[in-house]
């Protein structure tokens, strides 16, 4: 291959905006390594920035001008492979990564050499790398820890199957592309796994992830891998390495005594898992399967992707219901084919009645009052008495978020079923399930009886049903506030929209009912309108006891610390949804 002037004008290659991309992208380069256009027999290539630069190679973003496909391009200079023992290391790295084909490796494409570099073609990881998102961060919550992990030990398995170790393991070879999926990368230091006898006696890889055995010059086995894997872990979660000290000696001799301290924030089974990964004896460590199958996995939620943003902010994520399963399993029958084009149409009887409440009206309006009340209300130190017959309202008692799937079900008071869907549409069973209030998304809302539904609503009631059925059968009622079963032909509350918070979970119903569960106490607050238009605030306690009050008293008489709390955090909710 012959380096060419990078001014001379390259072979047709598309649009000219791909060179101008480039162009603007030229800032990037190591002053002592310019961008140049390169020919070779294959095509024509030009590098535009410098990736990452290690103590004896830079890898560039390049991009094929024949095709505008884009690579990593390892460059090594031929200075740096002078001698046969560092020929052989990059030849050992070429041949073994070419060999190498799994989701959660980097791809190696091809390679070849000038005088001047050797350049190595591998799959382009647009994100970087875990210790860019890292450096970010500094810590990262345990769902991405697991979402991470997971894709790790899924290619390192492979590796170890294949006889294959790393040996050198940590945040900045674990690449992430433009997905968010991860690949493990830079087999520089890998090795074939031989017999204790016939292993490796040399010291390699990062200090701060070197395992006791490796230090003492015992070898490097899988488990060593495993060591490597735990270090990872705790950095991503605690924010540094476990024997991470200021003076390289006093680290290996923590390494060597598994001295280290597991803060107290991190969750029990996080705990337990980091304790049982960084084991001193190398046969007392878990291995990958054993890691997978621990509670750190088992029980916590694992994402399915995260988002782009998550490289530089936490990522606002949603486990599902733990009714996951009991769906999925119930609703295959339903609906495991797809319906044709043109097929569900629906023709439904006139006359409906409109609502044109919206979220944003509710929020808004709730937030006024709210905060009108909390402004005038002088300080004190308990609550004002309940109201000893307080107009009935119906309010949630059990819920249940499938909105990874369907929608987000709950149970009114009256034992009414209402689902939210996740295109808009809104399902209620009344009347002890006789009486079924449809709406649109357009607010136009229609009245059946069970035994005359539409055929194209089956498949919306069953999985209504299943819904029902899950919290009659699994859920406990959330207070002690009830009321009668009610047969009416008008429709119940209909649920607007519903906001899960870090803290709570928020609900707005179109006849202005708001309420809201905080989830670590289980403390309930609902507010409603009375029929003379004055405005109802019920508090149900940690014990699941109600008490009602007239919110104009609260104002007159002021609450407890602990409800006026509650409140405030539910102004600065609304608030916060009116301005978005």
């Amino acid at each position: 291959m012959n380096a060419v002037n990078p001014s001379a004008t390259p072979p047709p290659i598309g649009p000219p905006r791909v060179l101008i991309k480039h162009k603007a992208m030229l800032v990037g380069v190591i002053a002592d390594f310019q961008p140049a256009a390169f020919q070779s027999d294959r095509s024509w290539l030009f590098f535009f920035f410098c990736l990452a630069q290690g103590g004896f190679a830079r890898c560039y973003e390049m991009t094929d001008l024949t095709s505008n496909k884009m690579y990593a391009v390892k460059v090594i200079p031929q200075s740096r492979v002078s001698k046969p023992h560092q020929r052989d290391k990059i030849t050992n790295e070429i041949e073994l990564h070419k060999t190498l084909s799994h989701k959660h490796v980097v791809k190696f494409s091809h390679h070849f050499e000038d005088q001047e570099n050797i350049y190595i073609f591998l799959e382009l990881c647009s994100r970087k790398s875990l210790a860019h998102i890292w450096k970010a961060r500094h810590t990262l919550t345990e769902p991405e820890v697991r979402y991470y992990l997971r894709q790790i030990i899924s290619g390192l398995k492979y590796l170890h199957n294949r006889g294959i170790l790393h040996r050198d393991l940590k945040l900045g070879n674990f690449f992430i592309n433009e997905n968010m999926e991860l690949r493990l990368g830079d087999f520089g230091l890998a090795a074939k796994l031989e017999t204790v006898e016939m292993r490796k006696k040399t010291i390699c890889g990062t200090p701060n992830y070197l395992a006791p055995e490796v230090l003492n010059r015992q070898g490097h086995g899988t488990e060593s891998d495993v060591w490597s894997l735990g270090c990872v872990m705790y950095t991503l979660m605690c924010g540094n390495p476990p024997f991470e000290t200021l003076d390289l000696k006093e680290t290996y001799k923590c390494i060597k005594e598994v001295r280290y301290n597991l803060p107290s924030n991190l969750s029990p089974a996080a705990q337990k898992l980091i304790s049982s990964v960084l084991q001193k004896a190398p046969a007392n460590r878990l291995n990958l399967d054993q890691i997978l199958g621990h509670e750190f996995f088992t029980k916590g939620f694992t994402p399915d992707k995260l988002p782009a943003s998550s490289c530089v902010m936490v990522p606002e994520l949603h486990p599902p219901s733990p009714a996951k399963k009991f769906f999925t399993k119930m609703a295959k029958s339903f609906f495991g084919k797809k319906k044709a084009k043109g097929e569900g149409l629906l023709v439904l009887p006139s006359q409906p009645c409109e609502d044109g409440s919206t979220p944003a009206a509710v929020a808004e309006s709730a937030a006024k009052v709210l905060d009108t009340c909390l402004s005038a209300m002088p300080a004190a130190t308990r609550n004002p008495p309940c109201l000893s017959r307080p107009e009935p309202f119906l309010w949630v008692t059990k819920w249940v978020d499938y909105s990874n799937k369907y929608g987000f079900g709950y149970q009114l008071s009256n034992h009414s079923i209402g689902v939210l869907f996740n295109e808009g549409t809104h399902f209620s069973l009344c009347d002890q399930r006789n009486t079924i209030h449809y709406c649109l998304t357009n607010n136009k809302h229609f009245t059946f009886q069970t035994s005359a539904l539409p055929e194209q609503l089956h498949s919306q009631k069953q999985i209504v049903e299943l819904m029902a059925n899950y919290m009659e059968q699994n859920l406990m009622e959330g207070g002690d506030l009830h009321c009668e079963d009610q047969a009416s032909s008008s429709p119940p509350p209909l649920l607007l929209q519903w906001v899960k918070t870090d803290h709570a979970l928020v609900m707005l119903f179109n006849n202005g009912t708001l309420q809201v569960n905080f989830y670590t106490d289980h403390t309930k607050v609902i507010l409603c309108k009375a029929a003379d238009g004055s405005y109802l605030l019920t508090f149900i306690s940690r014990e699941r006891v109600s008490c009602t009050y007239l919110l104009s008293m609260l104002s007159e008489m002021g609450c407890s610390a602990e409800l006026r709390h509650r409140l405030r955090y539910v102004v600065q909710l609304l608030q916060h949804h009116a301005d978005a």
